[in-house]
């Protein structure tokens, strides 16, 4: 009991150095982290404290502890820890997951051999993870300014409060001083061995430690609320304004392009008219269609444009690929030098259209 008030003591004093340290933050606090200054001290202290005392001691345990054993007393504490997930989710009234924590904690401490062995998860149980600074958060209180706790870490006004609740009505705390003291230090020294690679990848992935640890923090939090309260909102509709974008019968939007009443209308049509595709698309060809490079064009778009429909339905991804390899089938011919002969337009003209042409009488010489 002595260690939790020494603790809270500890917790209490830096809150209350962070609150009055507010006045030396300087202009440039950022918004949600008003304590900036004292956050970094303190940040500095745990980090100092975790590499030259935590880490050795955590991978001294890592090294003498063979690997089932470091399992079966994280799945002894964390069996532990589901009493707490239990009273938060009733009291977040979370009824399903409150009766999964309960089920969790009977079968795992019956059949697990008092939490050692994890049959919950292995039977299709989830774990949830809840705190009473997450509860407070369900019931639209705000976090407060971003906190750093001596020796707890990251944290807020909220979620510091929180904790305080969380470590008094821990189930640790009821047991006597002889077993309570030893089972704090195994808890911390095995929560510390399991998040080693953590602080490597953070060492190697952030250019400042701080911001980084602190803007994980405050996501993660906002994140689990939200996940929380449930997010069933409609999603938006992105149709063309006038009714041109309303759903279509499968419930998508209707993307269709706005000359399609055209190329539709076009479509019985479409191999004696000039204005519309064999496809029911616009027709896109080059005013200058009577000419040997005119109809190369033509062709060529006429072909992409099939291979861009029956891509079509293999997703948006193939048939923009589809499209790509049409333009770029359509480039050559439309950059073919005006002056080309009509018998070789002609025969480009007809693999590309899949329609055998005959050859035009070459013209007379001068």
């Amino acid at each position: 009991m002595k260690k939790n008030q020494a603790a809270l003591t500890m917790a209490a004093a830096g809150l209350a150095l962070l609150v009055t340290s507010g006045c030396a933050t300087g202009p440039d606090r950022k918004p949600g982290d008003p304590f900036e200054p004292a956050n970094r001290a303190i940040f500095t202290f745990n980090d100092k404290l975790d590499t030259y005392v935590a880490q050795p001691v955590a991978k001294g345990y890592q090294k003498v502890t063979p690997q089932p054993l470091r399992q079966a007393i994280t799945n002894f504490f964390s069996n532990i820890g589901d009493v707490d997930n239990l009273a938060n989710n009733l009291l977040q009234l979370k009824i399903t997951d409150a009766v999964e924590d309960l089920m969790r904690i009977a079968m795992n401490t019956t059949f697990g051999l008092g939490g050692l062995i994890d049959f919950a998860t292995a039977a299709g149980l989830p774990k949830h993870h809840q705190d009473f600074g997450l509860t407070m958060g369900h019931y639209g209180m705000p976090a407060g300014p971003y906190l750093v706790l001596p020796l707890f870490g990251p944290s807020s006004v909220r979620d510091g409060i929180g904790m305080a609740v969380d470590v008094k009505f821990n189930v640790i705390n009821y047991f006597e001083p002889a077993v309570r003291n030893p089972m704090y230090l195994a808890q911390f020294i095995s929560a510390r061995a399991d998040l080693l690679g953590a602080t490597d990848l953070l060492k190697q992935a952030a250019l400042d430690p701080y911001s980084f640890v602190r803007d994980a923090y405050r996501q993660q939090r906002e994140s689990l609320i939200r996940a929380g309260r449930g997010n069933n909102a409609a999603l938006p509709n992105y149709g063309e304004p006038g009714g041109e974008g309303a759903p279509n019968e499968n419930g998508a939007p209707n993307y269709e392009d706005p000359g399609e009443s055209g190329g539709a209308g076009g479509g019985a049509g479409a191999t004696g008219g000039s204005g519309a595709s064999n496809n029911g698309l616009p027709n896109y060809e080059d005013p200058g269609e009577g000419s040997a490079a005119g109809a190369a064009v033509a062709a060529a778009a006429s072909g992409a444009a099939t291979t861009g429909a029956a891509a079509a339905g293999a997703g948006p991804g193939a048939a923009a690929a589809a499209g790509t390899a049409g333009v770029a089938a359509a480039a050559p011919a439309a950059s073919a030098p005006a002056t080309a002969s009509a018998p070789v337009a002609a025969s480009a003209a007809a693999p590309a259209s899949g329609v055998t042409a005959a050859p035009a009488k070459p013209a007379s010489a001068p």
